[in-house]
């Protein structure tokens, strides 16, 4: 791994600049392909650690994947072992996507979160009918699988086929949006994993009111323990007004306010309609994840809006109380997905859920001679346990218009001060 130093200055006017730490992490692999790489930690406590490796060529899609284990807080890694993502089928192509592995507070195990489809003609989109969701119960820092489950709601009527209300796999999804999308640890034990849907239309068909690329609606489902393993029921759904955010709600992150709220931010878009301002949303639960107030525009803390493209973002929660989000701000109106940068850090008012924009630095941007479709997305981010350090992975996607797979991993260590 190589490393340099790069000097990114905070957006809020008067602030010193912060030094952040940008390594590289893992090289593209040659042929075109990207590379996105990150890495989690897989007990409540202590340096032991899983980093999950995959190739992309093509949207959606991974091709490839390895995982690696660390005992020393990351410093060294085990060989890499691969790990099947992909197998042809005579009915069409079968596709993992890791999405994350997570220590489960209360019980201390390892939580593995992926989804999974057969795609008959092996078209992403057709992932929008297919996908499933599942987990893996893990011990040995996430080495060893001792249970693995489908995500399905507890009681009589559900199956892999109709895992939840309104998910009927073959018409529609079950499935989580980014790496982003983490789960939210409870205080009574339970979690909450933000995951989305595409809502189903009269005679089975897709909704999609915008005629956009996608249509979704957020889906908040609740796991809590039983007998050594999670039983799932659907907490809430978010759903969008269409002629405000064209391709719905998708990629919601999730945080616990001091007041004991739930602050879910979403991503909308203007994806067909540009002349619509291009927001993130606000949705809050006052019932420990039941049921999620209707969808606004997220706003500074004073009020104003800010522009935001159709991308994800995350919430991190830190050990010092504080409350931070990442995603990108762009100076003007998006369309649709683009820009995808700069890509920020700001912190959040925790009785409010509202950014503060004095707080705002700028972690990455467009660099001279790189092509203007860059994006600094599909980031996951933690806090470092021995500095406090916010850690971002992220691959910067399409910088060469030359070769617009070819991006590389990065590591991004963000000082919290």
């Amino acid at each position: 791994m190589l490393t340099r130093r790069s000097l990114l200055h905070s957006a809020a006017a008067g602030l010193a600049p912060t030094a952040i730490q940008r390594q590289l992490y893992r090289r593209a692999p040659a042929g075109g392909a990207a590379v996105m790489e990150y890495a989690y930690y897989t007990g409540p406590r202590g340096g032991a650690m899983l980093s999950i490796e995959t190739h992309w060529s093509r949207s959606d899609t991974v091709d490839s994947a390895w995982y690696r284990f660390s005992e020393d807080y990351g410093r060294t890694w085990s060989d890499p072992q691969p790990r099947r993502v992909s197998k042809r089928l005579p009915t069409g192509v079968w596709r993992m996507a890791p999405r994350g592995v997570f220590p489960d507070p209360t019980t201390g195990h390892t939580l593995e979160f992926w989804q999974e489809a057969q795609l008959p003609t092996d078209d992403p989109l057709e992932g929008l009918r297919r996908w499933s969701l599942w987990y893996a119960i893990s011990t040995g820092g996430g080495r060893t699988r001792k249970l693995t489950r489908q995500i399905i709601q507890h009681g009589e009527g559900f199956t892999g086929r109709h895992p939840f209300p309104g998910i009927h796999i073959g018409s529609n999804c079950l499935m989580l949006g980014d790496v982003a999308s983490t789960p939210l640890f409870l205080s009574d034990g339970s979690l909450l994993l933000p995951a989305i849907f595409p809502p189903l239309a009269a005679g089975g068909t897709l909704y999609n009111p915008a005629s956009a690329y996608t249509y979704t609606n957020a889906a908040i489902l609740r796991g809590y323990w039983h007998n050594g393993e999670l039983r799932w029921t659907l907490g809430a759904t978010i759903a969008a007004d269409p002629a405000q955010s064209t391709r719905g709600m998708d990629e919601p992150t999730l945080a616990l306010l001091d007041n004991g709220a739930i602050l879910c931010i979403l991503r909308g878009s203007n994806d067909r309609r540009p002349s619509l301002p291009g927001r993130k949303w606000i949705s809050i639960s006052a019932d420990h994840g039941r049921t999620f107030s209707k969808p606004t525009p997220w706003t500074w803390s004073g009020g104003e809006n800010f522009f935001s493209p159709s991308a994800c973002s995350q919430l991190v929660a830190h050990s010092s109380g504080r409350l931070f989000w990442l995603g990108n701000i762009t100076r003007d109106n998006p369309r649709g997905n683009r820009p995808r940068y700069p890509l920020v850090i700001a912190e959040v008012d925790r009785h409010y859920g509202l950014p503060l924009r004095k707080t705002v630095r700028t972690v990455d941007d467009l660099h001279l001679g790189e092509d203007p479709i860059l994006s600094l997305s599909n980031f996951y981010a933690r806090e470092d346990r021995q500095t406090g350090a916010i850690h971002l992975h992220m691959t910067r996607l399409f910088a060469s218009a030359s070769k617009p797979w070819a991006g590389d991993a990065y590591l991004y260590r963000i000082p919290i001060d």
